[in-house]
C-alpha cells in the first residue's frame, strides 16, 4: 500500500459548529484525506445540504448512531441511502431486530456500508469487559447482515477473529505524541491501529485543532504506513 491507499482509509471527523468552518477545513484537506465524518453536532446545525456539498468531492460517513424502534431506524437508513452517503451507522445496543431491519433497508443501496457501534471509546468499562461486549455486539451485527462495526483499536483483532477479515472495523480514539486524550478512554496511535487490522481510522481533534491540519493529516498517514512494517 502507498500513501494514496492510506488516505482512503483516513476519515476526518468534522466536529465543528457550522458549514463555513467545515468547508474551510474540507478545502484545506482536499487532497490529503479520502473521507469526512459528519456527526450529530454538525448535522443538527446544517442538515443534508452540507452533506451533499461534501459528497461532491469526498466520501462521507454519516455518524448519527441511530438507536430507536426497528421501523424508525429502517426509515432513517433509507433516508441516508437516498442522500448518497457511503457509510452510516446504528447502535448495536438496539438489538437484533433493529439491526436486521436496518440491514434490509440498506440492501437497496449497494454503495453504502452499514456499520454498528459496539462500545463507545469514551466508555470507561474495564478493557476486558469492553472487548467481550464489543465482540458480542459485532457478532450480532454480522449475523444481521451489517458490513462492520465501530470499535476501539483494542477490540479490532478479537472482532476480526470472531467475524472474519472482511468484516469492516472503523476505529475512533486515535491519538499520538503528546496529544490530550480528553474524553477518550481506549486510545491508540495510527500505526498501532493499522497493525491491529483497523480498516478505517476516524481522527477528529488531533487534525481539526492542529495549527496546521494538513501537516497533522500527513503525519497520520505516515504513521499508518509505519504500521505495515
Amino acid at each position: 500500500m502507498n500513501e494514496g491507499d492510506m488516505r482512503q482509509r483516513l476519515m476526518v471527523a468534522l466536529d465543528m459548529p457550522d458549514a463555513r468552518q467545515a468547508l474551510h477545513l474540507r478545502d484545506q484537506l482536499a487532497e490529503h484525506v479520502g473521507w469526512f465524518k459528519v456527526g450529530l453536532r454538525l448535522f443538527v446545525a446544517e442538515g443534508t445540504a452540507l452533506v451533499r456539498e461534501l459528497l461532491e468531492s469526498h466520501k462521507v460517513f454519516l455518524d448519527l448512531k441511530f438507536h430507536d424502534i426497528p421501523n424508525t431506524v429502517a426509515q432513517a437508513i433509507e433516508s441516508a441511502g437516498a442522500l448518497g452517503v457511503q457509510m452510516v451507522n446504528v447502535h448495536a445496543a438496539g438489538g437484533s431486530e433493529m439491526l436486521k431491519r436496518a440491514s434490509e433497508a440498506a440492501s437497496a443501496f449497494p454503495d453504502m456500508q452499514l456499520i454498528a457501534v459496539t462500545v463507545l471509546t469514551s466508555d470507561n468499562m474495564p478493557a476486558q469487559q469492553a472487548k467481550l461486549v464489543a465482540v458480542e455486539r459485532a457478532l450480532l451485527a454480522r449475523d444481521a447482515g451489517l458490513h462492520g462495526v465501530v470499535c476501539s483499536v483494542h477490540e479490532v483483532e478479537s472482532i476480526k477473529k470472531a467475524c472474519g477479515d472482511s468484516f469492516v472495523t472503523v476505529t475512533p480514539g486515535i491519538r499520538w505524541g503528546r496529544q490530550d486524550v480528553q474524553d477518550q478512554k481506549r486510545v491508540a496511535d495510527p500505526a498501532m491501529a493499522v497493525q491491529q487490522g483497523s480498516d478505517y481510522l476516524v481522527i477528529g481533534r488531533p487534525i481539526i485543532q492542529a495549527a496546521m491540519p494538513v501537516d497533522a493529516a500527513d503525519e497520520a498517514v505516515r504513521m499508518m504506513l509505519q504500521g505495515l512494517d
